[in-house]
């Protein structure tokens, strides 16, 4: 038997029980014991729920008379499913549009309305709609971003982080009766590109303590760092702050130097910091300069000139005859500077080069390396010279030889002998006392060394003339 809906009725029954199930739990019940069974039909396309109330009356020990029994069968209707809310996306990003949608709700409702928070009160409701109208009414906590659809559904367009909270549906049914439930709404910021931040720009190295920030903070955000592309190693020189947004390290080398990553994290967006390096300042080694040929002939070359040095992150100037060197169009530099090329060579380039590396904290420079230029008119100079001293010497000879011919002439063709008994032109004697200043003969050389010019300026070149 079944009942009919929201009926109840009693049946009274003696002798054997018909449902051996039930019969069985009656046995077992000692008398004037009331049991309740429940079962499960369906009814309508709906889970219903049927119980019978079984009152056994009397029943005797050792008896083998049948037990009046009364029962009482009841149906209770089923329970309507209460309506929810569902926020699609789950997780809503700054700038997106959220839709909350209205599940199980009454078919066939007279309208619906929804409001901020969790109360239905008149000065926060966002807009009302009339079903069988399709009628939108906004109310005083529209934005102009809410659209209410008939389905009882809510979209918002473009969420900001103001319209996180709490939102409450009411439904009004066909009856008049009423019925609500309340969804929330998360609203997560898009998380913008974090910045590195260091205490100190230029750190020195085996001295300095650095400690670096990934801004700005956000709520709901977690933070990683990376340096070189790989995860913090385990160093106890590396420390993080309790929330990992700040990195200490300690007495910084330049193996810490970088680049360091910040990402930041929250439940709708990743983000990355540019590459942030650090400065680590540390004495430099003083460089050496290098040349392939110091001595060049002008118009020629190449010449290069090499500056090395042994480290790394530095800057490298030029200089020369002590000054900073001004780039002629003849020459080049490489990239980073080391190398400085002159084609062709100009005599103008003749001089000490050296070069300096630095860093935001020292500088070194090298020791002079000289250039030697020479060209053509110099070597012209040179045999011209050459030339014109031989000739003088030869010049010089040639005068020495032709006076000293000269001394030999005038003393062989004029010179008086020894001693003479002759006679003169004129037939007199003259003695060798009689000649002036006589002096005894000396060498050639003597004379030419000491000579003595009074001797021929006392010659006489008159004849003798006799009477």
């Amino acid at each position: 038997m079944s009942p009919g809906t929201g009926s109840s009725w009693q049946v009274l029954m003696s002798g054997a029980w018909s449902w051996p199930w039930v019969s069985s739990r009656i046995r077992q019940a000692p008398a004037l014991t009331e049991l309740t069974l429940c079962g499960e039909e369906d009814r309508q396309a709906e889970r219903s729920r049927v119980c019978w109330q079984v009152l056994q009356a009397s029943r005797r020990k050792g008896s083998g008379e049948g037990s009046a029994i009364s029962l009482l069968t009841f149906w209770t209707p089923p329970t309507t499913a209460q309506p929810t809310i569902e926020t699609v996306p789950l997780l809503a990003a700054e700038g997106s549009d959220v839709l909350l949608l209205a599940h199980n709700v009454t078919k066939n409702p007279l309208g619906y309305a929804w409001y901020r928070g969790e109360r239905v009160d008149n000065t926060q409701l966002i807009g009302s709609c009339r079903v069988a109208t399709n009628l939108t009414t906004k109310g005083p906590a529209h934005s102009g971003s809410e659209t209410l659809y008939p389905n009882g559904t809510l979209l918002i367009q473009s969420v900001t982080q103001e319209d996180t909270g709490s939102y409450t549906l009411l439904v009004t049914k066909d009856d008049l009766q009423t019925e609500r439930q309340t969804g929330h709404l998360h609203v997560h910021p898009v998380l913008p590109t974090p910045v590195i931040t260091s205490n100190n720009s230029n750190p020195w190295e085996h001295k300095d303590t650095v400690v670096l920030t990934c801004g700005p903070e956000t709520q709901n955000t977690s933070y990683t760092w990376w340096i070189s592309n790989q995860s913090l190693p385990k160093s106890t020189r590396l420390e993080l702050s309790e929330d990992k947004r700040t990195l200490k390290v300690v007495t910084v080398t330049r193996k810490e130097k970088g680049p360091y990553v910040c990402e930041t994290r929250n439940p709708v967006s990743i983000s990355h910091s540019d590459p942030f390096t650090l400065d680590v300042l540390y004495p430099v080694v003083r460089p050496s300069l290098q040349a392939g040929n110091t001595t060049v002939p002008e118009h020629e070359g190449p010449v290069v000139l090499t500056c090395l040095t042994d480290e790394t992150g530095v800057s490298i100037r030029w200089l020369f005859k002590g000054q900073s060197l001004l780039l002629a169009e003849r020459m080049t530099l490489s990239s980073d500077s080391s190398t400085l090329t002159i084609d062709p060579v100009s005599r103008e380039d003749a001089g000490g080069y050296q070069c300096e590396v630095s860093n935001r904290g020292n500088s070194s420079r090298s020791g002079p390396l000289r250039l030697r230029v020479t060209w053509r008119e110099n070597a012209r100079a040179l045999r011209v010279g050459a030339i014109t001293g031989i000739v003088i010497g030869v010049l010089l000879v040639l005068t020495l030889l032709a006076v000293l011919g000269c001394f030999i002439f005038l003393h062989r063709g004029n010179w008086p002998p020894a001693s003479t008994s002759g006679r003169g032109p004129s037939g007199s004697s003259v003695s060798q006392a009689s000649l002036p200043d006589a002096r005894p003969p000396a060498p050639i050389y003597q004379e030419l060394l000491h000579p003595d010019t009074d001797v021929y300026c006392n010659i006489s070149h008159k004849a003798d003339v006799g009477p």
